[in-house]
């Protein structure tokens, strides 16, 4: 962490059913927040819950556009697998 980053945490709601539809889009879901892994904009992603209830990603030094750009266009929304998805500043100590 450097003087003057700033995180964003991206969060996803999943439907109940989730393990059972992911399935034909979870590569491509994949694929997407490894490219911003390797672009060095997200930090962290994963699941949240067992089973998963929804989802989460760090986002550094990222315009909250260029997010929500990310979060409109992620496989899982365009399935209809992503119930609510929010963004959120993160002020780390």
């Amino acid at each position: 962490m450097a003087d003057g980053d700033t995180y964003h945490l991206l969060f996803y709601t999943y439907p109940a059913d989730i393990l059972e539809r992911r399935g034909p889009y979870r590569g491509a879901h994949l694929q997407r927040i490894q490219a911003e892994q390797r672009a060095g904009r997200v930090t962290h992603a994963g699941a949240l819950g067992m089973p998963p209830t929804g989802g989460a990603m760090v986002w550094l030094n990222t315009p909250v556009e260029e997010i929500e750009a990310f979060a409109q266009t992620d496989p899982y929304n365009a399935a209809g697998l992503i119930t609510s998805w929010r963004i959120e500043p993160w002020a780390l100590v």
